[in-house]
């Protein structure tokens, strides 16, 4: 990164939420941020809050909640590479994603879902061993 990061720069929340690549744009940041679904060490906070290095954010990310350490701070969205030099997920966070994976992996094996839509002939067999 450049020495603007290790510099004392001050950038907002949904500012470094953008340019560490959580989100597509800075718009979606602040809405998630409006919104309470991002913690800021481990309390709620506004968009414009400086982020420090060294603090902790939830974020969400599809299913599960992903924990980071801010390491660098960054007002430009880079590539991803370097956006990832940004922040580090801490190890129960791994460590609690992976068992939800599981988690969800086992459930769908009890409960299967079927590729499409029934075809009639199903219809009728779906309807036929429900009324027995």
């Amino acid at each position: 990164m450049s020495s603007e990061s290790t510099n004392n720069i001050k950038v907002r929340l949904d500012k470094w939420l953008w340019a560490a690549r959580f989100f597509k744009t800075r718009a979606l940041a602040r809405q998630a941020v409006q919104a309470g679904k991002i913690s800021y060490n481990q309390q709620r906070s506004k968009p414009a809050k400086i982020v420090e290095i060294g603090a902790t954010i939830v974020v969400p990310k599809g299913y599960d909640r992903i924990e980071v350490k801010v390491l660098q701070l960054s007002e430009q969205r880079r590539s991803a590479p370097e956006a990832q030099l940004l922040y580090e997920e801490t190890a129960q966070s791994i460590k609690k994603r992976e068992e939800n994976a599981t988690a969800r992996k086992a459930n769908a094996m009890y409960n299967p879902h079927p590729d499409g839509r029934p075809d009639k002939k199903q219809r009728r067999q779906l309807i036929k061993f429900k009324n027995r």
